[in-house]
């Protein structure tokens, strides 16, 4: 169950994310509210996956999924560049999420 719990964290991190780049810098009341609680959720379950998973790799992998997502949602939603160096860094990050999960005794 942590690693569902370490998941939905890591998409509310996305989530989050996003909406406060909508939010234009917290002037906006919806997206500050859906900033705040998927950041509240975000949170939430990532202590909750903390109770049986190992600090590096939870915290690495919680991350990590926020991180290369929000670059996703960057380039597909927003329109931001893909340039050949982004998209190596986003693949970089993602096979040390790969090999963090893979190489995990949890």
């Amino acid at each position: 169950m942590a690693w569902i719990y370490l998941l939905v964290a890591g998409l509310l991190e996305i989530v989050w994310a996003y909406a406060m780049k909508q939010s234009n810098g917290f002037t906006r009341l919806l997206p500050t509210l859906i900033t705040l609680a998927a950041l509240g959720g975000s949170l939430g379950l990532l202590a909750l996956a903390m109770r049986s998973l190992p600090l590096g790799v939870a915290y690495m992998l919680w991350t990590g999924i926020g991180a290369v997502g929000a670059f996703v949602v960057g380039v597909m939603v927003l329109g931001e560049s893909a340039s050949a160096g982004r998209l190596a860094a986003a693949a970089l990050i993602t096979c040390g999420l790969i090999m963090m999960k893979l190489t995990s005794a949890s």
